[in-house]
């Protein structure tokens, strides 16, 4: 039996942990007889080729954890009490016949499977030209700084701090550094109280969607847009208003009078990478104030700005509280994360509290202590400058690359973020050409998926910059334009 282990020292994990993890798992499923004692530790470091001493940790950690005995001058054996607990699976002539299984295509309310979602590949790390957005550079990632503030977050005071059921509070720390440390650098000023901790941008999406729209609701979406709000207003349900962008952002027509709810993403508009300018702002929170309606301000990537006048969020210019805010530590500290805030008035945040207490209680205590620490420090603030740096040489090479080899095909965004939005010729197909790109190593995503139109156009797509080398941007682009210029 344990000449079937399998130790590797290419893992992550040690050897130790993973003859632990190995031992344990046979112990669970009942392979080794209670009556039998443990191979020595002499003899399964031999069998295994590893280190005696790593067996003799091993043995002592399952010890510790109750899933072995010690018998004096016997050695170790299954403790019978870890098997306890077992539930017997009932002999094949004591089970009942199979019955009718449910029809779950009828049982279920909303499928939500069945909507247009971003798909994008898991192993995108694998490819030599990965031009996909809302990915980290792991090269860029301050590893020690982030492990020092998941330690931190994991010392004996702050486990008794956070551990215990907060109910639906949100780490104190957290709060106070989203509300004097994120929010004033976009010129927000928000109490306690009018502030929530998500679990990502999206969650607070759907949390305004579920408090804010009803069934003849109508909410306005930028088109092209944020595919995924798109998707949560409808499955709420409520009636979208596709709203038109140009150059400056949100086209601020009279379709907006008719609206209940506006979403938009003035400061780096999703997909098409515009930004709305001073004036329309203004004038669109006058509109909102003169017809009566809500605005969703998404301002994600506004901290990657290589202006050095960024304008100022629409939340901060708000004086009427028809602006909610929603942000996240996505696009600066990591995707996976999963951790953003909403600003809003506080009857507002009250309800959303209380929804949010139902579907999760609240995020994570320990990863809230862990970034709460991190900004704390002015961890945040120098990953932002380094990443600035990187963005703003990537967004130049990219600039320098399209117009050279995809002249008039895109234009470059005057915020900065992480990607351009390119328009190919007429008649490009961008999901073939994502096929064709994918088998020569570059990755692209087609920018059909934003459009609302039914059909959408088919020659728009995205590249990022954020997960690509520098020195990899001109060479993926002029491979990717010599296939253009193929399949056209």
């Amino acid at each position: 039996m344990f000449q079937l282990f399998h130790l590797s020292a290419d893992k992550a994990t040690s050897l130790q942990q993973q003859l632990r993890e190995q031992i344990a798992q046979v112990i669970l499923n009942g392979n080794i007889p209670l009556d039998s004692p443990l191979p020595s530790s002499r003899k399964l470091a031999k069998q295994l080729n590893i280190a005696r001493n790593t067996v003799v940790l091993a043995y002592e950690h399952l010890l510790d954890d109750g899933y072995l005995l010690a018998r004096e001058r016997s050695g170790y054996y299954v403790n019978p009490a870890i098997l306890g607990r077992k539930v017997e699976t009932p002999s094949a002539a004591r089970e009942e016949p199979a019955g009718t299984r449910p029809d779950w295509a009828g049982r279920l309310v909303v499928q939500p499977s069945r909507q247009r979602n971003i798909s994008k590949p898991r192993d995108w790390q694998n490819y030599q030209y990965p031009f996909i957005y809302g990915q980290f550079d792991p090269a860029l990632f301050p590893t020690a700084n982030w492990r020092e503030c998941c330690r931190d977050a994991v010392s004996i005071p702050a486990i008794r701090d956070w551990a215990s059921d907060h109910f639906d509070d949100d780490d104190p720390l957290l709060m106070e550094q989203i509300r004097t440390r994120l929010l004033p650098r976009r010129g927000v000023w928000a109490s306690p109280e009018q502030i929530l901790v998500t679990v990502g941008a999206q969650h607070a999406l759907y949390i305004l969607a579920r408090l804010l729209l009803r069934g003849d609701s109508l909410m306005g979406v930028e088109e092209p847009g944020y595919m995924d709000i798109r998707n949560i207003a409808t499955l709420n349900p409520s009636r979208l208003q596709p709203l038109a962008v140009d150059d400056q952002g949100l086209v601020l027509s009279d379709e907006l009078n008719r609206c209940d709810l506006i979403y938009t993403t003035p400061s780096h508009q999703c997909p098409t990478t515009v930004t709305m300018p001073l004036e329309r702002r203004y004038e669109l929170l006058q509109r909102a104030n003169q017809h009566d309606f809500l605005i969703i301000e998404d301002d994600y990537e506004s901290e990657t700005n290589i202006k050095s006048n960024p304008t100022p969020a629409l939340k901060s210019l708000d004086k009427s509280d028809r602006v909610i805010y929603v942000g996240s530590l996505s696009k600066t500290l990591a995707p996976g994360l999963r951790l953003g805030y909403l600003v809003g008035p506080e009857p507002l945040i009250r309800e959303a509290r209380a929804l949010r207490r139902l579907m999760v209680r609240h995020p994570a205590a320990n990863n809230q202590r862990s970034v709460a620490l991190f900004l704390e420090r002015g961890y945040h603030d120098a990953l932002i400058m380094s990443l600035m740096r990187a963005y703003e040489e990537r967004h130049r090479q990219m600039g320098e690359a399209l117009h050279e080899f995809l002249p008039a095909s895109s234009q470059q965004p005057s915020f900065g973020g992480s990607c351009y939005w390119v328009k190919g010729p007429e008649g490009l197909d961008a999901r073939r050409l994502q096929k064709e790109a994918a088998a020569r190593g570059i990755l692209i995503e087609p920018g059909d998926i934003h459009f609302y139109a039914d059909p959408p156009p088919q020659n728009y797509f995205r590249l990022g910059y954020s997960s690509i080398a520098s020195e990899r941007i001109r060479p993926g682009i002029k491979l990717l334009a010599e296939l253009i210029q193929r399949l056209c």
